[in-house]
């Protein structure tokens, strides 16, 4: 039986409580398949974490996290602790020590979830954004000069290398080929005049090798546009480390909610863990109240369970969150329901007894 080995970083506010929902449906997936299992190791890292030692995590965390196959990340962030200080010393940290340079996000409206859009049929919105995940905007490369003077001046640069734009540029054009989708590539080329620049000049050398898949390149305020006015235009999109952070958000409010958005953190070759998560954040106000929707921590988990090779479940669990949601009688508040977040975990676990009955 394969053993896989995931590390888990609940993290802060309701973080625990849709991780344990993951964890449970991660379980009982194993259960019902018989072929594999998985063994969970939690570490308290995070905020709370932070304000007990000055660190967000364990001094040789990124060593200890070597050895697992996977981490799945429940939330970072607590009032109190900057947010530049819990994002780089954290996420982002975990992110660039083991070059989880793909961060993939569906944003798919599935039936029975709310969208904002008029007009709008479930087969129109179905796109994958390939977000380039561990240099661009969010390299941390800048600088900051004549700190409180009257000429204070702050330099923050985007670095864009020939590997990292090739790369992840591959990847996307790889995906659409694969699946027999368009690809779209979304930058500000006539803006920033030498980054983007550059990131349209490789997907047009890489897209020459891949005659077969159909091309768009959009600037990133059209895009933006478009996905509220005509969605079904995307398919596989690649961006950014930026431009995905921002249209990957708004691609979560126009279907379902950031209680259904999910990302997963990836290392393709394999040489380092790769992570999974929900993208909601950490909700401090309703920490510990059981309102969480655990449906983003489920679909992370569908992501976890594609990456492993057992994509039959990974969308077994997709159709368990549309069943939920069609059904409409176990949702968390944000869904319009009454349904705590371990109530809603529980009918997914039942809905995959269902369907396998």
């Amino acid at each position: 039986m394969t053993t896989y080995k995931i590390a888990v970083i609940a993290g802060d506010g309701i973080g625990p409580e849709v991780i344990a929902e993951g964890i449970k449906v991660l379980d009982e997936v194993a259960r019902l398949d018989g072929g594999f299992r998985f063994e969970f190791t939690h570490f308290p890292w995070g905020c709370e974490y932070y304000k007990e030692t000055g660190r967000m995590m364990a001094e040789d965390g990124i060593e200890q996290l070597k050895a697992f196959d996977a981490i799945f990340l429940g939330a970072v962030g607590a009032p109190g602790v900057p947010d530049h200080v819990s994002l780089w010393d954290l996420l982002l940290k975990i992110r660039k020590s083991f070059d989880q340079y793909i961060n993939l996000r569906p944003v798919k409206l599935i039936a029975g979830a709310p969208t904002p859009l008029k007009d709008v049929a479930i087969e129109d919105m179905d796109m994958t954004f390939v977000r380039e995940n561990t240099e661009g905007e969010y390299a941390g490369s800048g600088s900051w000069l004549f700190r409180n003077q009257p000429n204070e001046v702050v330099i923050q640069d985007g670095v864009f290398s020939r590997k990292g734009c090739e790369r992840v540029i591959r990847y996307a054009y790889e995906l659409a080929r694969s699946q027999k989708k368009s690809l779209t590539s979304i930058s500000k080329a006539n803006a920033l005049n030498y980054s983007m620049v550059f990131w349209d000049q490789i997907f047009k050398e890489v897209g020459s090798e891949y005659p077969d898949v159909e091309t768009r390149s959009l600037l990133v305020d059209a895009a933006a546009m478009f996905m509220v006015k005509d969605p079904k235009r995307f398919e596989i999109v690649v961006t950014s480390n930026l431009f995905g952070d921002i249209l990957t958000d708004l691609g979560a409010a126009i279907a379902g909610g950031m209680g259904l958005a999910a990302g997963a953190n990836l290392n393709p070759e394999r040489n380092f863990p790769s992570m999974f998560e929900p993208i909601h954040g950490s909700a401090p106000d309703i920490a510990g109240q059981g309102k969480a929707n655990p449906l983003a921590t489920v679909w992370a988990a569908s992501q976890m369970l594609d990456f492993f090779g057992h994509e039959a479940w990974g969308k077994r669990l997709i159709d368990c969150i549309e069943s939920v949601l069609t059904e409409g009688e176990v949702l968390t508040p944000d869904l319009g329901g009454t349904a705590t977040t371990d109530q809603v975990g529980d009918r997914v676990v039942a809905k995959l007894k269902e369907a396998s009955l």
